[in-house]
């Protein structure tokens, strides 16, 4: 579904991202390990269109994006969770979610079936639908923020740091409705620290350091190998 061919990017004279390489296949989770800084943010930042590479190819779908835009990008199915869910806190639950509605509202297309979806996944935001983002917990936020991509009928959804700031038992939440939205056909690209739960979730993973991925494989493979257990699982 995804290939990404040697891509760099730089901000201003610094590189970011050198000739990063990798693919993710229809209805695959494929998580991005690493450390703060290692590029993973800017990668997917990159795929959703928010950046452009300097070098290097993103096909999706068979299709090279070039220089497309961030929204011809999810019109094409690609959507985005950004890192700290970025929810607008003045909006009500509703309100956010009807935001992501847009193009289909355009085409004369009823979202009643993609909200009865995201309240079926995330039964807590349809309790708190009136309710204003800003006033929703650290854990509500997220399940918002998850929940108004897919009511643009992502066919990838890419997923930044999505247990970031979460107690253990939200993040294991989060991340079973994740493992659900894949079940339904989503593919997933997501980018965590809590390297044990995506590990739990993908199919495969990539490792990322200082702008290079140096390992890459199936996720129960790299949970046994001895520089993740080290750097990443604290073993």
């Amino acid at each position: 579904m995804l290939k990404i061919e040697q891509v760099a990017v730089a901000y201003g004279a610094i590189d970011a991202l050198h000739g990063i390489s990798l693919q993710v296949g229809q209805g695959e989770v494929v998580a991005l390990l690493g450390a703060n800084g290692a590029g993973k943010t800017t990668l997917l930042r990159t795929i959703s269109g928010l950046l452009r590479p300097k070098a290097g190819e993103i096909r999706f779908e068979g299709e090279a994006l070039g220089r497309s835009s961030a929204e011809s990008r999810v019109k094409r199915g690609i959507a985005h969770v950004p890192e700290g869910r970025r929810i607008f806190p003045g909006l009500t639950v509703m309100e956010n979610l009807d935001v992501a509605t847009t193009i289909w509202r355009r085409r004369g297309m009823s979202s009643a079936e993609d909200l009865a979806t995201v309240f079926a996944l995330f039964p807590r935001l349809q309790e708190r639908a009136g309710q204003l983002g800003w006033s929703l917990s650290g854990g509500e936020q997220q399940m918002l923020a998850i929940g108004r991509a897919l009511m643009a009928r992502p066919k990838m959804l890419l997923l930044d740091e999505p247990s970031l700031g979460l107690a253990p038992r939200l993040s294991e939440e989060v991340y079973r409705r994740i493992a659900d939205i894949n079940a339904k056909g989503v593919t997933v690209l997501l980018v965590e620290q809590n390297t044990v739960l995506a590990l739990e979730v993908a199919h495969r993973a990539y490792v990322i350091e200082n702008g290079h991925i140096v390992l890459e494989g199936p996720a129960r493979e790299l949970a046994r190998h001895p520089r993740v257990r080290e750097a990443y699982l604290g073993a």
